[in-house]
């Protein structure tokens, strides 16, 4: 797929991997990996790095940011992340208070997760669920989408969603961006 963009991820697809993976013995933390790159756009090298301590407050509890740092995200792109309430949802049900140390998504056997681990289990899991075309990086590509599309109904700007994806340019950010005819015909129509 050299050369080509990750697939954006329709409702369709999302609800079908997330049911999919709801049966698994690991479903909790399949559904968590799912979610951080669907909900917080993180790419795999960062979802591989994920501590609980980059996901917690003050008092132990699922927080109402993710606080990623350099040393896990590319290039030195560290952030604060928001926490969409479905990740938090799901990150709460993860692990139990008192387990809430070390990596957030664990191998069968309880290590880390390499990131070329995360990128592999995506492309096993779009495959089960005949998502053509979809990789690690579609639901970030869709994150990206959607909160570009939906900037303006919150008062935020192109820089905000180049700040949550941590590109150091806008023009990265904008090749992330799905193009969508029927917007366009509205907008145009609506001037």
């Amino acid at each position: 797929m050299a050369g080509r963009q990750a697939r954006t991820l329709t409702d369709t697809i999302v609800r079908r991997t997330l049911s999919v993976t709801h049966a698994r013995r690991l479903g909790k933390r399949d559904q968590v990996i799912i979610l951080l790159s669907l909900r917080a756009g993180l790419r795999a090298c960062e979802i591989a790095g994920l501590n609980w301590s980059m996901v917690l407050d003050a008092n132990g509890r699922v927080g109402s940011s993710i606080a990623l740092p350099d040393t896990i995200a590319k290039m030195g792109s560290g952030r604060r992340i928001p926490m969409h309430p479905d990740l938090r949802t799901a990150l709460t049900q993860l692990a139990a208070p008192t387990a809430r140390i070390g990596p957030v998504v664990t191998s069968a056997k309880g290590g880390h997760l390499r990131p070329n681990s995360i990128v592999n289990w995506f492309t096993a899991l779009f495959a089960e669920v005949g998502a053509a075309g979809c990789s690690s990086h579609s639901g970030r590509r869709t994150f990206i989408t959607n909160a570009a599309r939906k900037a303006h109904r919150s008062g935020a700007t192109l820089r905000d969603v180049q700040l949550l994806a941590g590109h150091k340019s806008i023009e990265v950010t904008q090749r992330y961006i799905d193009g969508d005819s029927d917007a366009q015909r509205r907008l145009v129509h609506s001037l």
